[in-house]
């Protein structure tokens, strides 16, 4: 066989923001190794190397997608849509993030790199969203071809799903958390404005202070977006780093968050969330939504002293089990703990 034939049995991950395979692919990575696929990772923070290192990634990256049967990725990676493909080369993007809520792609003006000007969504031969809701919206914001968006459920989320897993969690975040046992454990995970380049997050600092001075039964952890760790590097410290965002889930009893899509995550726990949006109007002048945050089962805080308030007096208990239910159901119907299974279904038809 000539290197140059497309090997279907050779696949590749592929991200331009992690060292190592991503949260959102891991599922599908693992379960490609077990059936025996021929892997190759090409993940890498490109905000931490230099000029040569990144020609050279890339140049290694093109010549094996030259001849790889499938390549999987979930956010922007443009290597992969920055030449004519391959028709027997199918690509595949599991995408990051789930449900609704602010603009992306070609919908906003943060999204996409300024310097890039071809369509960084092109040769995409099958996108995933995690329910029908989120078809068309995707179709638009990426412009992407009719037909390839697929409501399949994230791969990501299936872990969620897995007794043992979140057993496993529960038992390790005491472990290193042994104080916050007894107490309700709040997790504080911000989004972060502007982009990627040049991330900002408002609230921060707020939060911590709003806990201080709390006398409640409340355990806050905090754990801002990875690309706000060079900005706020106090929030990157010590046991903090131990876990990831998604492994500390399955103890959370209260998610506070801006934008932040993990808690489309955390709603297929059905517990309750709080919205804590200071610079809200600003953001939806900036960047905008596709839904309206205030039909959310979960109350909104603007000033700390508002968060306060609802923390103290436990408004965030007012949905009913419905309520979660019909928001769950409606961002995130197709996850239901066979994306992976799902996803393979329709690579099988590409």
């Amino acid at each position: 066989m000539k290197y140059t034939e497309v090997n279907k049995k050779k696949v590749i991950f592929a991200d331009m923001h992690s060292d190592t395979v991503p949260y959102s692919m891991q599922s599908m990575y693992d379960r490609l190794k077990e059936e025996g696929f021929d892997i190759s990772v090409y993940c890498r923070n490109m905000s931490e190397i230099g000029t040569i290192e990144l020609i050279r990634f890339i140049k290694t990256f093109m010549k094996e997608y030259a001849a790889a049967g499938y390549v999987y990725i979930c956010s922007y990676f443009l290597p992969v849509s920055s030449c004519n493909k391959r028709a027997e080369t199918k690509v595949i993007q599991l995408w990051h993030s789930g449900g609704l809520l602010k603009k992306m792609g070609y919908d906003t003006k943060d999204d996409i790199p300024k310097n890039y000007k071809g369509n960084v969504t092109a040769n995409y031969d099958l996108v995933t969203v995690s329910s029908e809701e989120c078809v068309p919206v995707w179709e638009k914001a990426l412009k992407l071809p009719e037909g390839i968006t697929k409501a399949t459920g994230l791969a990501r989320t299936d872990i969620y799903y897995n007794d043992e897993w979140n057993y496993e969690k529960r038992e390790e975040f005491y472990s290193i958390y042994p104080e916050a046992k007894g107490k309700r454990v709040v997790l504080y995970a911000p989004s972060f404005t502007g982009n990627a380049a040049s991330p900002e997050c408002v609230g921060l600092d707020e939060v911590r202070k709003v806990f201080e001075n709390l006398t409640e039964n409340y355990y806050l952890i905090i754990k801002p977006h990875p690309h706000l760790r060079e900005k706020y590097p106090e929030y990157f410290k010590g046991r903090a780093m131990t876990l990831s965002t998604e492994d500390i889930l399955p103890v959370t009893g209260v998610l506070i968050t801006d934008y932040s899509s993990v808690l489309f995550d955390y709603s297929l726990y059905r517990k309750p969330f709080i919205l804590f949006t200071p610079d809200i109007e600003e953001y939806k002048k900036t960047r905008g939504f596709y839904v309206d945050i205030e039909k959310f089962p979960a109350p909104i805080a603007k000033t700390g002293s508002e968060l306060e308030r609802i923390l103290k007096e436990k408004t965030y208990f007012d949905y009913s089990e419905q309520d979660y239910e019909d928001f769950c159901s409606k961002y995130m119907g197709a996850c239901k703990g066979c994306s992976v299974d799902n996803i393979l279904k329709e690579v099988e038809q590409l």
